[in-house]
């Protein structure tokens, strides 16, 4: 499976054993669709590897996962609860950057659906309902990961993109069972109010407390 940058390692382990599982299959399933664009790939060649994606995750609806480890946990632990093709919706944020251009503002909120998704789909898992505000915080979150992974100009408009969402995203105090997503978020305002020069390496001790902060008071 596609390995999990250090602050999702970090948030995982705070969800519940009983649904740990499930939630690490979704985030490696973003993760995957993340790596399929890297490697130097050229665009049409990312495009074929969401496309695959795209259709092996609708195939979980209907047929037996084939023999690849996220595919297979994704069917056993995530489409009881969210279906393959719900989860295909994924590839539509990723599939933004296999352009060459730099991104516009539509750009952009295609890929905050990237977040959106991810959110709403980790709630659901984690036996929460959805909540537009969970769902912006997600936005937010992409978008500033969005923005650690890109060159300028793209870094700078993802980062500004992110900060005009943060209102609707919500100042309040998260529920016991989200905090995992609440904790990326904390991390994500963060990360948008520090800015591009230099962003805070993942993992890093700050970083680590500023989650167990929220872990225990839900901001």
């Amino acid at each position: 499976m596609t390995p999990l940058d250090p602050d999702r390692i970090l948030a995982l382990s705070y969800v519940p054993a009983r649904r740990r599982a499930a939630v690490e299959a979704l985030w490696r399933l973003d993760a995957a669709l993340g790596a399929a664009l890297g490697g130097g790939s050229e665009p049409l060649i990312a495009r074929i590897k969401l496309a695959w994606w795209c259709e092996a995750l609708e195939k979980l609806d209907r047929e037996k996962a084939p023999a690849e480890p996220t595919l297979q946990a994704l069917a056993e632990h995530v489409v009881p609860t969210v279906s393959g093709a719900d989860l295909a919706g994924l590839e539509e944020g990723w599939s933004v950057l296999t352009g060459q251009d730099p991104l516009s503002s539509d750009d952009l909120d295609l890929y905050a659906g990237r977040g959106r998704l991810l959110f709403r789909f980790s709630a659901a898992l984690l036996g929460d309902g959805p909540g537009v505000e969970v769902e912006r915080a997600g936005e937010v979150w992409a978008l500033v990961d969005l923005a650690r992974h890109s060159g300028a100009p793209d870094a700078a408009s993802a980062l500004d993109a992110a900060r005009r969402r943060l209102p609707a995203a919500g100042k309040g105090r998260w529920p016991a069972r989200l905090r995992p997503l609440g904790m990326l978020h904390a991390l994500a305002r963060r990360d948008a109010a520090r800015g591009l020069q230099p962003m805070e390496p993942q993992g890093s001790p700050k970083r680590m407390a500023r989650m167990l902060r929220h872990r225990f008071t839900g901001r």
